[in-house]
């Protein structure tokens, strides 16, 4: 048998072994989930797994969960650091010169860099029902945390500003990103098992795209899959994450009777590259009776504008953009207007847990863009179907806000920590290979893309 036929049958064992310890994994934390929560109502249909309260104890017994070695060694040139930039590219010098500790972090909506370090940093007895423990002796970590705020990184990368010179100065994300991973490469946990066991947010779909054949080991906390290279990132090994959503929650019950808008839509008209469909939806809708299609960029007033128009429809359009789910999305979901989702491929967040056919409609492209389709179809949605998807949406709300408790941060956790298994099989492979000379095995080739597979009808 010759050398290019074992390594193939050796891919095609891995690949195999790899998707029977995840079936049996998901299998038994499925069931075991289920008999701790011992509802005494039937488990609603559209939660694959049941919620944890955010009053569970901790007695859950903190040897259970996942244990989480935070770099707070690592220099502050890669977390407050990059604030202090964002502030001071932005003509706020007075904040830039605050003191670490009194660093705002600005508002964007990929913040989940800022709110996992915040909640690995705040004291245990906060931290309520988290799925991972924070462990200071690195030699007890199953996971590492590698806490660089890579999106505002890029966000500062793009802001000219002056120096005291009065010379226009530039901050580098390129170099930014080389000097944080050429510090991990030195750090003995990392060299260990080639950073599989270490975590690193790239929410932003440019965050260390310049390293990422150096950190593609990882476990990667990612907003949008489809930008970022098959052999990078999969849905095997990495999360996908919701952004912050930018409107206010709505905070009313199930009702139509204040949503008098049909449809509603505000933000960019025409993306690069992939603008075709909004154009298409704006020149087949905009015309339409009940509903809003308005072009805008974020602002505080559009935000206001927007917040007001998601509130009082019943349905939010989310067409593909320049991401394949955008926070637009989740302005819907916590607004509790319906979302129609236009894309034919989509990667959304936490859809183990969530079904998203309960909250939202999906229609392809070609079908959307059809003169009078959408309009017509969504008024022959009955208001009890309405009603049905808003009280699914009021249900998972909560795995979209940030500062809930029990919200997106804990649900991140728990995602991450189910990568635990897939981790420690990937390390005893590359273990075992190592003296054989094989390439490294790559599970990213194992899924394919995540098509909707919706049937337009």
């Amino acid at each position: 048998m010759n050398r290019k036929r074992r390594t193939w049958l050796l891919n095609q064992t891995l690949t195999a072994m790899l998707f029977f310890v995840l079936s049996i994994y998901i299998f038994f934390t499925t069931i075991q989930s289920w008999a701790s929560s011992k509802p005494t109502k039937p488990i609603r249909p559209n939660i694959l797994l049941p919620p944890i309260s955010p009053n569970a104890s901790s007695s859950s017994s903190s040897s259970m969960r996942v244990k989480v070695y935070l770099y707070d060694d690592l220099p502050t040139k890669f977390t407050y650091g990059v604030v202090e930039h964002f502030w001071t590219a932005h003509g706020f010098a007075d904040v830039a010169k605050s003191t670490l500790q009194k660093l705002k972090y600005p508002s964007h909506q990929h913040s989940l860099e800022w709110h996992l370090l915040l909640d690995l940093t705040r004291p245990e007895n906060e931290r309520t029902g988290s799925p991972v423990d924070r462990v200071m002796d690195p030699n007890e970590a199953d996971l590492f945390y590698v806490p660089f705020f890579s999106s505002l990184s890029w966000v500062v990368s793009r802001t000219h500003f002056a120096n005291g010179s009065g010379q226009v100065k530039k901050y580098s994300d390129s170099e930014t990103q080389e000097e944080l991973v050429t510090w991990l490469e030195a750090q003995e946990y990392w060299k260990r098992n080639k950073g599989r066991d270490h975590v690193l947010v790239c929410q932003n779909p440019n965050a260390l795209n310049r390293v990422m054949d150096r950190i593609k080991n990882a476990v990667l906390l990612v907003s949008d899959l489809g930008r970022v290279r098959p052999d990078h990132s999969s849905l095997v090994k990495d999360v996908v994450v919701p952004d912050s959503h930018r409107i206010s929650a709505y905070n009313g019950d199930v009702g139509v009777e204040d949503r008098k808008t049909l449809l509603f839509f505000m933000g960019n008209r025409f993306h690069k590259g992939v603008g075709e469909v909004s154009e298409f939806l704006f020149q087949v809708l905009e015309n339409e009776e009940d509903v809003i299609m308005k072009h805008g960029a974020p602002s505080q007033i559009n935000q206001s504008f927007a917040s007001q128009g998601m509130h009082s429809s019943k349905f939010c359009l989310d067409p593909a953009g320049s991401m394949s789910a955008s926070c637009r999305l989740f302005d819907a979901i916590v607004s509790m207007c319906v979302p129609v989702i236009v894309s034919d491929i989509i990667e959304l967040p936490f859809e183990n847990v969530i079904d998203y056919r309960k909250i939202a409609i999906f229609l392809d492209p070609t079908s959307a863009v059809k003169q009078g389709f959408l309009v017509t179809m969504l008024k022959n949605v009955t208001t009890e179907r309405i009603l049905e998807y808003q009280r699914e949406l009021k249900l998972v709300k909560r795995y979209f806000e940030y500062k809930d408790p029990n919200g997106t941060v804990n649900e991140v956790w728990r995602q991450v920590s189910q990568k635990l298994p897939l981790i420690k099989l990937m390390i005893s492979c590359d273990r075992r290979l190592a003296t054989t000379h094989v390439s490294e095995p790559d599970c990213s080739a194992c899924l394919c893309s995540n098509q909707s597979g919706i049937v337009t009808t």
